[in-house]
């Protein structure tokens, strides 16, 4: 891959890449929509990757170009980055992490670059894809601009810089990126960030497969709508402990302030908040603040036209899912015998939540859950945003194949469309985190 990238290299830009840089997409095993309210998530790399043939150049210019015809080429001068927030292009990630190194440098006159990309992750797919190119960008930037930073700053750099696009998200994706090892998935934690290994049973897989519904987070707004809800949340539980509302972000921050375990602030909101829809009105009453007030102080951007919120649900789903990825490692910890059979039931648990508390499945990813568990899986859910994207199921090792046969008969093959899409559903390993290669 790396030879016919170089080739490719040449015959565009005309001279050979100096070095080649690469970072994985990931699969979350469990903890699904909690990093951005401060809890731990237990994702893993996945063997698919983004990879980029890199040369510096003498000019101010970056110029971008992708293997995949269908995405075009771009250039820009690297003192003048504009990024597009309302229709992002495949190149805007790429912009992303190279201004967040800029700006952590503070870099003048950054380098100029030629650079060609290839990628294996399904794009919209919830593998983080545009993740994994806001990484390779910024470690590309990084190293083009003669800089080093350890993989725990690189991390946090590329988690901010991916806000420049409009995405709320938490950092997990970024993380996973840069501190993955081979063979084992990573419990990573944050404020402050932090990764420990958690080694997954022997005698079962984890299955990817693709519902080939796209789900673009950053042009959507259901995912900034639940960022929003958490954090309406947070400040109303807040108000009713008489803990100091204003300055409270996340779900986090309410169960460390209270000191209480997670249980019991599931109690909590059973207690404090009510399953029927808030209206802005309701919520002002709540905090004794003016609607003005909570669309200038509290609302995003993107979500300054929503009038209704779920409060109850989302928090419920998220102290639930937090309590499920505490208990998935201290399984992989404590290797019971029946391990797989407990942790596909927290796979399970967590995929329901996620469809009746999150709101975040669809009727295709409902479909390929129910055909995964039919065929063996003894747990399957959704992984990444949702709303599309792709299912990942433990299957015990010996009905694998037999597992692969049948969900692609029943799922991809009535349907020419899904029949199309290449990489659709595959079994990983635990992969290795991003890295650079160097043009010997």
């Amino acid at each position: 891959r790396l030879q016919k990238l170089k080739e490719m290299f040449i015959s565009k830009f005309g001279s050979a890449p100096k070095f080649y840089v690469r970072a994985p997409g990931r699969v979350n095993l469990i903890g699904e929509h909690i990093d951005y309210c401060g809890y731990a998530v237990l994702p893993m790399a996945i063997e698919q990757d983004i990879l980029i043939a890199v040369e510096p150049v003498k000019t101010q210019v970056v110029q971008l170009a992708n293997t995949n015809s269908s995405y075009l080429d771009f250039s820009t001068n690297v003192n003048n980055i504009q990024i597009n927030k309302t229709k992002p292009q495949w190149y805007n990630y790429f912009l992303c992490g190279l201004k967040g190194i800029q700006e952590h440098f503070g870099l003048n006159n950054p380098t100029g670059m030629n650079c060609l990309l290839d990628g294996t992750i399904p794009p919209s797919s919830g593998l983080s894809s545009s993740s994994a190119l806001v990484c390779c960008a910024g470690l590309v930037t990084l190293r083009a601009n003669g800089k080093t930073l350890s993989k725990v700053e690189l991390a946090e750099i590329c988690a901010k810089s991916e806000h420049y696009i409009g995405t709320e998200g938490g950092g997990m994706d970024q993380s996973i990126s840069f501190l993955a090892e081979e063979g084992t998935a990573k419990l990573i934690e944050f404020s402050p960030l932090r990764a420990t290994d958690v080694r997954l049973p022997s005698g079962a897989v984890f299955v990817i497969a693709n519902s080939c519904v796209e789900m673009n987070k950053a042009a959507t707004s259901h995912f900034n709508i639940r960022v929003m809800e958490c954090c309406l949340a947070t400040k109303l539980l807040s108000k009713s402990k008489g803990l100091d509302w204003k300055n409270m972000l996340r779900l986090h921050d309410v169960q460390t302030k209270l000191g209480v375990s997670l249980e019991e602030m599931l109690t909590i909101v059973e207690e404090v908040l009510h399953p029927e829809p808030y209206s802005t009105e309701e919520i002002c009453k709540c905090l004794g603040i003016s609607l003005e007030e909570l669309h200038s102080q509290i609302l995003s951007h993107n979500t300054q036209d929503v009038s209704s919120f779920k409060l109850y649900q989302r928090a419920k789903h998220v102290y639930g899912e937090a309590a499920r990825v505490l208990e998935f490692k201290k399984i992989c910890s404590e290797a019971p015998a029946n391990a797989i059979q407990l942790l596909g039931e927290l796979m399970n648990q967590s995929y329901i939540s996620c469809r009746e508390m999150y709101e975040c499945s669809c009727p295709e990813l409902d479909r390929l859950v129910d055909i995964c568990l039919q065929f063996g899986a003894i747990g399957s859910r959704l992984t990444g945003a949702g709303w599309g994207g792709c299912t990942v199921s433990m299957v015990p090792t010996d009905k694998l194949n037999t597992f692969l046969k049948n969900v692609k008969k029943t799922y991809y093959q009535t349907n020419v469309q899904r029949l199309a899409l290449e990489n659709s559903l595959f079994a990983s390993k635990p992969g290795r985190g991003a890295l650079v290669f160097v043009e010997a």
